[in-house]
């Protein structure tokens, strides 16, 4: 007889170079799959809404008779979150820290549920959907996205990009979690109880000189100063030096002037 599964460690951390992505998003870029579901009036809970910039979109656009509740593991990223929300002007927001897989909700709480990027990060997605069935009102719909990592591809073929990749799922599942989560949504909706889901996919590319500057350096920076890079040194996948080699690669793949990098994003709609 197994014991229970251990919580997922999150992969990213919160570190700056982390977080500069995070607050990039957008619910156009991030939750478009979304957006037709939502109407003035609603109540929206918001799961591991990091620092709030998607909260905020969707706070605006069911406000403002509508609530939002934002949640996060995370209290540290919720401050920030809180502060984005106040620069917005929005005052129908709340915040709390909590855990995807014990909601401190009643059932049917909320008439939408969105959870961005975050399943890939628990060790149970099925109860984690389990949990955000629970707390849907009836006629309500849960709202899933969450990146493949097996998907992504990129030009020119920058050899440190492919042990990046390698390195990253290996760490991620090390850690509890499944980074090639998109293309299992609509399996664990169905597993966790749904009787109607709509599966879709999105994608987000990169290719200008801006967009190749921002993307390599930001990851040449979370390769080797946030948790991904300490985690794969602690448990030996990796060594700085290999690190440097793979922030280098980062670095030569955004000079290159037809560079291009793309992945696939799993979305799923869910009733019932």
């Amino acid at each position: 007889m197994t014991g229970p599964q251990p919580a997922a460690v999150y992969t990213h951390g919160h570190q700056e170079a982390v977080l500069r992505s995070h607050r990039s998003r957008t619910a156009a870029d991030s939750a478009g799959y979304l957006l037709p579901e939502l109407r003035p009036g609603q109540a929206l809970l918001d799961v591991g809404c990091g620092p709030g910039t998607i909260t905020a979109d969707l706070a605006e656009l069911v406000g403002p008779q509508g609530r939002v509740v934002a949640v996060d593991a995370s209290a540290e990223v919720l401050e920030q979150a809180a502060g984005h929300i106040a620069g917005r002007g929005l005052s129908n927001v709340a915040l709390a820290c909590a855990d995807v897989h014990r909601l401190p909700y009643p059932d049917g709480e909320f008439d939408v549920v969105h959870a961005h990027q975050v399943l890939q990060h628990v060790a149970d997605p099925v109860a984690a959907l389990r949990e955000l069935r629970r707390v849907t009102a009836p006629g309500g719909v849960v709202a899933v996205r969450d990146v493949d990592y097996a998907s992504m591809t990129w030009f020119p073929e920058v050899p440190a990009l492919d042990r990046w990749l390698e390195l990253y799922r290996r760490t991620a599942r090390a850690n509890g979690g499944e980074p090639d989560a998109g293309r299992r949504l609509l399996s664990w909706a169905r597993a966790a109880g749904f009787t109607e889901v709509t599966a879709s996919a999105g994608t987000w590319t990169y290719a200008t000189p801006e967009q190749r500057a921002w993307w390599g350096g930001l990851w040449a920076d979370r390769v080797t100063g946030t948790a991904l890079g300490r985690t794969a040194v602690e448990r030996g996948f990796a060594d700085q030096d290999e690190l440097g080699r793979i922030a280098d690669g980062w670095r030569e793949w955004s000079a290159a002037g037809d560079g291009w990098f793309s992945m696939l994003h799993g979305e799923i709609l869910a009733r019932g």
